[in-house]
């Protein structure tokens, strides 16, 4: 979401000269397009193919790598962004007025005020805002990691030959900020004893409507759905009410039959199955900074290392270690793969698979040259947010709902997915399928491309 720009002759972000316009990192436009193209993908089609929708608790599908590689690509951009500007007051300033605009678009967007693109309502009781989101979150880890980034600037020592190693020592600031952010993180995950905890059932469609539930935990160091720290800080400080009210948990064997598909509860479903949960919530972003200090740290690379393979040996060695080191952590059972507490052993898988991807992406497009394969990806990227706000979001979707003719389901958005595409494969779950990838997707890599021919850019 940041702009991102490579100038392969600059050493160090402390000048007091203005650089030369840069060029910009190709295979950055292109990962940052194939997450906000896995987005839509996985929102949109995840709940006809819940094996690419989030997991309902722990384990990694295809759209748990969706938020990991935001945070990673925001890392990646910060150094790359903050170099062209040496002063330290007017970088601050940039950072504090990118960030409230993340707020402010998370807040619209995610808080419940647009209701697109099914329910065609507008607004949302204060009493129930949801204040935190994918915007939010990303909001937080910028600003933390672009602070860490500027005021750590004088205690950069000039490297005239960086070298694999000497990259961690020169920014060791940004590692002792993560060591402590994962300290925090674990004390509070397993230190926190969580109570007993009760709520209130707000669904029409339940039949447990208006009732008063209760959740019985007293544990400490729980990592299961309804006694996790992680839930409990949110509700003590966010609010049971400002939680989102459809967590993945409720697609888990406990709650339906039809687990992982989402369905009725089972009769004796546990009380916590009806409960809220906020997946974006304040301690799991605490720990989803980590995922932003090591695409920080590749973007470091990017800057010292002049040469391919020097950045390619230190990329890969450091998502191999990762990935490796999170695939540990979880089949020994000692820290599980779980994307809605943001565990340590999620971190590494995510931010792994992350720079091993982008490595691919670096190989094929900066080095082999091969840009035009991409190109559509390359568009998404470059105009994110507009992609973001417009498909992700359903603001276009939902616009173009509210234009029906005797029934709200009677609108072109649908007739184009029932007609062109479900009754063509005669399967609702394919037919879904490629109607998001060609009349989204593709449909948005379209106008994205178009606007990009224009000069046209939506920034924050």
């Amino acid at each position: 979401m940041a702009e991102h720009n490579l100038n392969v002759s600059e050493a160090l972000p402390i000048s007091d000269k203005q650089p030369p316009k840069p060029k910009r990192v190709a295979s950055l436009d292109i990962f940052r397009g194939l997450t906000v193209a896995l987005m839509i993908l996985v929102d949109d089609a995840g709940g006809q193919w819940p094996m690419i929708g989030h997991a309902p608790w722990n384990g990694c599908n295809l759209a748990d790598f969706v938020m990991p590689f935001f945070l990673f690509i925001v890392g990646m951009a910060i150094p790359l962004t903050l170099k062209r500007i040496p002063n330290r007051l007017l970088a601050v300033k940039k950072v504090l007025v990118r960030t409230l605009k993340l707020l402010f678009w998370g807040l619209l967007l995610q808080g419940g005020f647009s209701h697109a693109p099914d329910n065609l309502t507008y607004g949302v009781d204060m009493k129930y805002i949801r204040w935190c989101g994918i915007l939010q979150r990303i909001a937080l880890a910028y600003l933390v990691v672009a602070l860490v980034e500027i005021f750590s600037r004088s205690t950069q020592a000039i490297d005239q030959e960086p070298s694999q190693l000497s990259i961690f020592k020169l920014y060791y600031w940004h590692w002792l900020v993560g060591a402590c952010i994962l300290t925090v993180y674990l004390a509070l995950l397993y230190g926190i004893r969580v109570p007993d905890w009760k709520f209130t059932v707000h669904n029409p469609d339940s039949i447990y409507n208006g009732t008063t539930l209760t959740v019985t935990c007293g544990f400490r160091g729980k990592l299961d759905p309804p006694c996790n720290a992680v839930g409990y800080i949110d509700r003590e400080v966010l609010g049971i009410n400002h939680m989102y009210k459809g967590p993945a948990w409720r697609r888990s064997e406990a709650c339906t039959d039809k687990s992982p598909y989402e369905g009725p509860f089972k009769k004796n479903a546990p009380s916590w199955c009806y409960a809220p949960f906020e997946p974006e919530g304040i301690l799991s972003s605490i720990s989803a900074i980590l995922s932003t200090i090591i695409g920080l740290h590749f973007g470091h690379v990017l800057i010292h290392l002049q040469d391919h393979s020097s950045r390619l040996k230190h990329w890969l060695l450091l998502g191999f270690a990762l990935l490796t080191l999170g695939v540990i952590l979880h089949f020994t059972h000692a820290i599980p793969l779980n994307k809605q507490l943001y565990t340590l052993s999620y971190v590494c898988v995510t931010s792994g698979a992350a720079a091993l991807l982008f490595s691919a992406f670096y190989v094929v497009v900066d080095i082999w040259g091969l840009k035009i394969l991409f190109m559509p990806l390359k568009w998404i990227g470059m105009n994110a947010m507009l992609v973001y706000v417009m498909a992700a979001e359903g603001i276009f979707a939902g616009f173009i709902n509210g234009w029906y003719y005797d029934d709200p389901h009677n609108t072109l958005t649908y007739w184009i997915q029932k007609h062109v595409f479900i009754k063509v494969w005669h399967s609702r779950r394919v037919g879904v399928l490629f109607y998001v990838i060609f009349a989204e997707i593709f449909f948005w890599a379209i106008v994205a491309g178009i606007m990009h021919r224009l000069g046209i850019y939506w920034k924050l």
